[in-house]
């Protein structure tokens, strides 16, 4: 899928249209994160990565033939490039809650495992079988995690 434009001035309000909705998307999705709501986030993501893959299409575009925007007026070539930096700061937004989720599910995953691991029963006791009370606690365990919760 491309953007259809008769002219580069044209072309260049529809990457402006594009990069808003963009921008948008991704926002919602900050917000949805930072609140601790991943469900409602991935809901908006099906949009954001069909339009993701169109606005990155239309870079490669753009960057292969600069003639494509070059004709447009200075005053949207500029209202573009100040799009395309506040496209920038909401994905360094996105990344950072993204990483922030990540973090904390790491920890709540680890945290879960030293658990198990720690209430498991230690098996001693005497003769050949006997286990010493160590050999439990280093022991593997699987957590099996419903992704719906």
């Amino acid at each position: 899928m491309a953007l259809i434009a008769n002219s580069a001035g044209e072309r260049v309000e529809q990457m402006l249209i594009l990069i808003g909705r963009l921008t948008e998307l991704v926002a919602e999705q900050c917000r949805h994160l930072e609140q601790y709501r991943p469900i409602e986030a991935g809901k908006l993501m099906e949009e954001t990565s069909r339009l993701a893959n169109l606005y990155r299409h239309e870079c490669t575009r753009i960057r292969a033939e600069p003639a494509l925007i070059q004709g447009a007026p200075a005053d949207l070539r500029r209202r573009l490039a100040q799009s395309a930096e506040a496209f920038d700061a909401v994905l360094h937004r996105y990344g950072r809650a993204v990483e922030g989720g990540r973090t904390v599910t790491e920890g709540l995953v680890r945290a879960i495992a030293e658990e198990v691991a720690s209430q498991r029963e230690q098996r001693s006791g005497y003769g050949p079988t006997a286990l010493p009370p160590t050999s439990a606690a280093g022991a593997a365990t699987a957590i099996t995690l419903n992704r719906k919760a």
